[in-house]
C-alpha cells in the first residue's frame, strides 16, 4: 500500500510540473517569434547570433557562442550558413591570422532592422499579460533557475 503523501510514490503530474510550464511558455513564444523571423529568412539561432554581433559588438565565435548559449560547434555551423546567406563576413585577426572575426554585412544589418520590430512585438504580447511587478518577478525567478543550473548539463 503506497502513501499518497510520499513524493516518491505519488504519481508524477505533468501539468503540476515546473518544467512542463517552462517548456510550454518557451514553445509558445518561440513559435510566434520563429514564424515572424522566417519572413526575414532567419531562425531563432541566426537571430540571436545577429544580435550578439550587432547589439553586443561581439566578433569572436567563442564569445558569440557563450552569449547565445549554444556550443562552439553549433555556432560555427550557423556562422557558415549565415556567411553563405550573405548575413555575416568572416575575416582573420590582425595579430593572429588563425583568429576569426565575424562582422555583419549590409544584408545582416538590414535583417536586424527588419526583425527587431517582430521581436519587440513578441515581447510586448507576453509582457502585457503580466503586471509590471509580475514581469520583474518572473525575470528574477527565471534567473534564479538559470544561475543555479550547471552550465555543463552532463553534470546533472
Amino acid at each position: 500500500m503506497s502513501d499518497t503523501h510520499d513524493p516518491i510514490s505519488a504519481p508524477y503530474r505533468l501539468h503540476d510540473s515546473l518544467g512542463y510550464h517552462l517548456s510550454l511558455a518557451a514553445r509558445l513564444q518561440e513559435r510566434r517569434l520563429e514564424d515572424k523571423l522566417r519572413l526575414v529568412g532567419l531562425n531563432r539561432t541566426t537571430w540571436c547570433i545577429l544580435l550578439a554581433i550587432a547589439n553586443e559588438n561581439l566578433s569572436h565565435p567563442s564569445d558569440i557562442a557563450t552569449f547565445v548559449g549554444i556550443d562552439r560547434t553549433a555556432t560555427s555551423r550557423a556562422l557558415r550558413g549565415m556567411e553563405n546567406d550573405g548575413l555575416v563576413a568572416r575575416s582573420s585577426g590582425q595579430e593572429d591570422r588563425r583568429t576569426r572575426l565575424i562582422s555583419l554585412t549590409a544584408k545582416g544589418q538590414s535583417a536586424v532592422a527588419e526583425a527587431t520590430p517582430y521581436a519587440r512585438e513578441n515581447g510586448r504580447l507576453m509582457a502585457e499579460l503580466l503586471t509590471s511587478q509580475d514581469h520583474g518577478d518572473l525575470i528574477r525567478l527565471l534567473n534564479v533557475i538559470i544561475d543555479g543550473t550547471p552550465a555543463d548539463l552532463s553534470a546533472i
